[in-house]
């Protein structure tokens, strides 16, 4: 039975991390935000199986993922769950907590990503909050993007499986996850990130080196990715990355 994952339509969002592991293990999926019926469609499908009363775990929020009747809402907790079945984890199971709290780490860097752009809420425009969004943009740039960056160098360089990957000697979720993050600031920060990353060339070298892997490179190829764009959590406002 096909996965199903339950996000947003018309944007990467946090839904992307969980679609490059998909992809990465190879597995069938139904991206229901993707439904040739329409986003409408879509959309009610995601609320319904949000508001269902049968539902004895029910998601706050997508993404979500269905596997039969387990239903997993949190990107790292639907990647730790990926993670254990797809061989995207080490099966040492301290190193496996380690992954996620990587994972965790970067939903934390997402989360200030796209609060750099609403400081003040997503129910606002951002012109309603431009100042604020100049503000802390400012200090998301100069402070808080290099000590992501750095720790993540730290970690590639401390790896006892060589500094190719985060944990372990072969690819896991976080490896994956954090080529996506650093895909994502590339596109809402280019000017800074193109200073920032010749700082840190292990996490370079790592976002080259996802960008190729196989069904990776196949996914990004294939015409079935979304588009960043100004609805998701990575945006490009250029008064922003100055």
């Amino acid at each position: 039975m096909a996965y199903e994952l339950y996000y947003w339509p018309g944007i990467q969002g946090r839904g992307e991390f969980v679609r490059l592991a998909l992809e990465e293990a190879g597995v069938d999926y139904i991206d229901i935000a993707r439904d040739p019926n329409g986003e409408d469609e879509a959309v009610a499908a995601l609320m319904a199986a949000l508001e269902a009363d049968d539902i004895a775990h029910p998601p706050f929020a997508p993404p979500f993922l269905k596997d039969g009747d387990i239903i997993i809402g949190q990107t790292a907790a639907i990647l730790l769950y990926l993670g254990d079945r797809h061989a995207l984890a080490p099966s040492d199971p301290v190193q496996r907590l380690w992954v996620h709290q990587i994972q965790l780490t970067i939903a934390d860097l997402v989360s200030e990503a796209h609060d750099s752009h609403h400081p003040l809420g997503g129910d606002l425009y951002f012109e309603e909050q431009k100042p604020e969004a100049l503000r802390r943009a400012k200090h998301f740039r100069e402070e808080r993007i290099p000590k992501f960056l750095n720790w993540f160098e730290r970690i590639l360089a401390r790896n006892p499986g060589g500094d190719a990957h985060l944990a372990g000697n072969t690819v896991s979720y976080a490896d994956l996850s954090l080529f996506q993050a650093v895909d994502g600031l590339l596109y809402a920060f280019p000017r800074s990130m193109k200073a920032l990353l010749t700082k840190v060339p292990r996490v370079a070298a790592l976002h080259r080196t996802i960008a190729q892997r196989p069904r990776i490179r196949a996914y990004l190829d294939s015409g079935r990715t979304l588009a960043f764009n100004e609805q998701g959590i990575f945006r490009h406002y250029p008064e922003l990355d100055r």
